[in-house]
């Protein structure tokens, strides 16, 4: 099986087509879902026929990026266009709270557990272009001062600052578990029991499309699912319980979430169409990060996905944590069912979207992203070189505070607490499963070196020894 089934055009080279100077933008945003999470992508269990028919007519890139491993700081490079080491937002909200493990060699960098009003979010830009705008369904970027409403938003439906529902059907409110005891609530109105928080969303979503038709709108819809607790509608459950697993993807519950998200991604680009607005409307499709490759207490027993080939997931710094899915549908200019390999993240939808709504030069603000128009349009074959940075100095299971550098192939890990490195060649070891930090040390110093000056840079928190931890 081949990780990206061939499709009509595999470099990021098409015709220039003009384009619209206001449109729609739909942008989706899916919460923990990993690179192989989708028929396209090659899963051998997923059934995932809305979102292959969306990849058809779209530019998917095999080398996107999410900004961080965990949600929180990917949702603010998503804002911002900023590095969210330089937000100082580097892990989750609740976690930036509660200022993390007090047992570790180390205790986590300081992080700011609210989106900046100060900052000038992709929004607000497209507020002064004359915009609607709605954020629907997962915010995680502040508390009730820093809600949706507060950075650019005319409506938020279901964003708070949780990060997840304690449950998917109505009324999406309950206790966490016994160490979070906090009531959780996701308040998109009224409904009955056995709805389904996914299907609620979108509800929202096709209304707010439909009451909106005749003026620009970008509807920010952010989806809670696939993220845990795993929960899904029991008719899909026991369809995916009839299918024979596949060797890489084997969890019927997960299988049954994606398939309900697969079902909405359909609705949408239904009422797109039905509406004509299908051929003035940008639609992006990705993740916030990597799949959760581990069980919890509640991913049903057992770890709801895997994303091999790449190493690991969800907050780790290995491919697997922070390559994701990425789908993008600009009518007149991608081209219908292409591939690009060009490394991309998530800070790059600000300056591209920003350009694309007709925001001029010096007036898109500062920020660390590239303008990806360029490639979309064919303009050029290939980004600007760069190195790509993350940053995430805090514990996560399986993984101990790091960062990390790539530079064309190669992809250097630095980790806080011994100070090892792990050196990767990445074109020819797409796994990670050599270390090549001691066969190749001039190099490794070099990413090293890198690394650091970019930290400084940025003013990168650190963390810090912990003065109470002893190996005893």
């Amino acid at each position: 099986m081949r990780l990206l089934p061939l499709t009509l055009f595999s470099i990021c080279m098409f015709p220039q087509i003009a384009l619209a100077s206001t449109p729609n933008v739909l942008f989706i945003l899916v919460d923990d879902w990993g690179w192989r999470d989708a028929g396209i992508q090659g899963s051998d269990f997923y059934e995932t026929p809305n979102i292959d028919r969306f990849a058809g007519r779209s530019l998917r890139f095999s080398q996107a990026y999410a900004a961080s491993p965990v949600c929180s700081p990917t949702r603010a490079a998503i804002m911002t266009g900023k590095h969210p080491a330089r937000l100082d937002m580097t892990i989750w909200h609740e976690g930036a709270r509660a200022g993390g493990p007090k047992n570790r060699r180390l205790l986590n960098a300081v992080a700011n557990p609210d989106l900046p009003r100060t900052e000038v979010t992709i929004a607000e830009l497209f507020q002064q272009q004359s915009y609607f705008t709605a954020h629907i369904g997962k915010w995680h970027l502040g508390r009730a001062a820093y809600y949706p409403e507060t950075q650019g938003f005319d409506i938020n439906i279901g964003g708070t600052y949780w990060g997840a529902p304690s449950t998917f059907f109505y009324p999406y409110r309950g206790v966490w578990s016994k160490s979070d005891p906090e009531l959780r609530y996701v308040p998109v109105g009224t409904g009955k029991p056995g709805d389904y928080l996914t299907d609620k969303l979108t509800d929202h979503a096709i209304r707010l499309i439909n009451e909106q038709k005749e003026r620009p709108f970008f509807v920010s819809l952010w989806y809670h699912t696939v993220h845990t607790p795993i929960e899904a509608k029991p008719d899909a459950i026991a369809h995916f319980q009839d299918k024979q697993p596949g060797v890489i993807h084997k969890h019927a519950v997960y299988a049954a979430m994606l398939a309900s998200l697969d079902e909405n991604v359909g609705r949408l680009l239904d009422t797109l169409q039905q509406l004509k607005l299908d051929r003035d409307t940008i639609v992006i499709l990705t993740s916030d990060n990597g799949g959760v490759d581990f069980p919890s207490g509640k991913s049903a027993g057992a770890p709801p996905t895997s994303n091999s080939p790449w190493r690991s997931g969800k907050g780790t710094l290995y491919e697997g944590g922070i390559r994701v899915p990425l789908m993008i549908h600009w009518p007149g200019i991608t081209q219908p069912g292409s591939v690009c390999d060009e490394p991309v993240l998530s800070q790059d939808f600000y300056s591209t979207l920003a350009t694309g709504i007709g925001v001029q030069g010096d007036e898109v603000p500062r920020n660390d992203g590239v303008n990806l128009l360029p490639l979309l349009k064919g303009e050029q074959q290939k980004l600007p070189a760069r190195a790509l940075f993350w940053h995430y100095p805090h514990y996560y299971p399986r993984m101990t505070p790091a960062s990390a550098v790539r530079d064309g192939s190669w992809k250097l890990i630095h980790y806080y607490e011994d100070d090892r490195v792990e050196l990767f060649h990445l074109a020819n070891d797409r796994s990670e499963r050599t270390d090549l930090a001691t066969t190749y040390p001039a190099r490794a110093k070099e990413l090293k070196q890198q690394l650091d000056q970019w930290r400084e840079s940025v003013g990168a928190n650190v963390p810090k020894p912990n003065p109470d931890w002893s190996e005893k």
